[in-house]
Parts: C-alpha cells; structure tokens; sequence
C-alpha cells in the first residue's frame, strides 16, 4: 500500500487513544517498547499536559497503521511492521512539530523495521543519560507466595484510597506531577482494573508501597508501570510482596506473561536487580537516537 493511500488525523481524544493502543496490542512482543497500558499511564499520569503534546495517528483501512507523539523535542514512535515505510512520514512530521537540532527518540531493540528511517533521516545511536531494560517472566511457571513483612497488608485499592495511594507515588517518585486528579483519570482509563492496583498498607495504615498492573487480554500479557515503595519503607521486602501480589491478581485475570521495563544503567541498579530476583529475564532494551548535527 502507497503512503498516499493512509489517511493522517490529529489525536482529538480518548478515541484516538484507542486506536493508538489498538496498534500497540497489535504489532506487541515482549521487548516492545508500548503496552496498552503504557499509553493510559503515560496519557494520564500527570494533569494539564494535553497541551504539551502534538501527536498524529496514521491509518488505513480502519485500522491504526502508526503514530507518533512529540513531547517537545522528543518523539514516541510506533509502526506496524507491515507498513514501516510509514516511520519515514512519522519523523518527517515531527521534524516540522520540533525544527531545532535537539530531537531525539527512543525504540526498543527488537523493534529493528524502525532502524533504517532513522538513519535516513539523520539520527544516530547515542549512549547518552539512562536506559532501559525490557523484560518479561512466564506467569504459568509459578510465583513465590508474596509473603508480606510482619506487620504489612497487601491488598487491591478502593476509591477511598487514592489520595494515600498518590502520596505513596509522590513520595517514592519525589518530585513527581502525579495528583489525586490525575490518577482518578488513570483509574477511569482503559485498560485500568482496581483488581490489578494493588499497596502494601503499613502497620499505621497508610500505603507504604504499591504495584499497578495493565493487563492485555488479547496477548494475555500483564505489565508493572508504575511500583514504587515510600523512602522509610525500603529494604524490608515490600516492593517483592507487592509487587508478587499485583502479580498472582494479574494470572488470576488471565495473564500468561509479565513484563516491565526497569533501568538497566548502574545509576539506578535498585529495581532491575528486584524484578529478577522474582523471576524476570532480560529480552530487549531501549535505544537512544539523536539527530546528528
């Protein structure tokens, strides 16, 4: 199929988000660099950023063939292999969102049909700042009993929990732009389940660390984004309790796989060491590009 055979719209809403998450679940592989729940989160984590964004979706068909979204000068990408010609319109279109030499994007190293417009159009791997890993467990193979410290409670969050399960963010993730606004979004977003957010409470009720989990049914593949733990808490096994909790709910909901992507650079060695520790493997990584000068 020619380009000119694609029709190009602006994202206009929660519509277009499904469609984006509809080539997401399509074209998904454990080193993929989005997950539909990937997209919720990152549409709705923080408030009165809409703003910020231009993004534009490409389709055929009926279908979402790519898409890209610039925030600033950077740019998330996402092609159906089957159509990666469309990876050239896509950075065309954001070399006009972005015109300064500063333009960077990011894809996954299994995600190789992205390799060559890249090149074509001037960006160049860089191993600058941090990366991420990709990386992915067999649920069918078991988990460890999620075995809380003496003391702690797990359990999936009610309404009446937000705004302890927000502080919880903003203190593990200090600064952060997560608000009780913008979570309350979260939670109305699909593919969200409260069955699938889960704390770990404290001996003073309050939530000492938490684990949210996406679920794709049609891949039947669970991802963690966003775990984290409250600073006073670390270092008594409450991310592994929580985290195996949100966990065991996802293959009770019908997951297969588990994936989650933790930083893979030695500044931050902390979660990657965690996640295998509970049976993760590595599978992919992120790579950097940068527009050459």
């Amino acid at each position: 199929m020619a380009i000119k055979d694609f029709d190009r719209r602006p994202y206009a809403g929660a519509e277009d988000l499904r469609a984006m998450q509809d080539l997401a679940g399509r074209v998904w592989s454990p080193g993929a660099t989005w997950h539909v729940g990937d997209l919720a989160w990152e549409r709705f984590q923080h408030s009165g950023r809409k703003h910020e964004w231009a993004t534009m979706l490409w389709s055929a068909g009926g279908r979402t063939a790519a898409w890209g979204w610039a925030d600033a000068g950077h740019l998330s990408l996402l092609a159906d292999p089957a159509h990666a010609s469309l990876a050239e319109e896509v950075l065309d279109w954001f070399a006009a969102q972005a015109p300064g030499p500063a333009r960077t994007v990011v894809v996954s190293s299994t995600e190789t049909h992205l390799f060559p417009a890249l090149d074509r159009h001037g960006y160049r791997r860089t191993d600058e700042g941090p990366f991420f890993l990709h990386m992915v467990m067999d649920l069918d193979d078991g988990l460890p009993d999620p075995g809380p410290p003496a003391g702690y409670r797990l359990r999936a969050v009610g309404d009446a929990d937000v705004p302890g399960r927000v502080a919880a963010h903003r203190a593990a993730f200090h600064p952060s732009r997560v608000t009780e606004e913008s979570y309350r979004a979260v939670r109305e977003a699909w593919p969200y389940r409260p069955d699938l957010d889960w704390i770990a409470e404290a001996p003073d009720g309050s939530a000492a660390g938490f684990c949210l989990v996406w679920l794709d049914e049609a891949n039947r593949a669970a991802r963690i984004e966003p775990a984290g733990t409250v600073p006073g808490h670390r270092r008594h096994g409450v991310a592994r309790a929580v985290c195996l909790a949100a966990l065991q709910a996802a293959r009770r909901a019908g997951a297969r796989r588990a994936v989650v992507s933790p930083r893979g650079d030695d500044a931050y060695p902390v979660p990657a060491r965690l996640y295998r520790s509970l049976g993760f493997r590595e599978c992919a990584r992120s790579l950097g590009y940068r527009l050459s000068a």
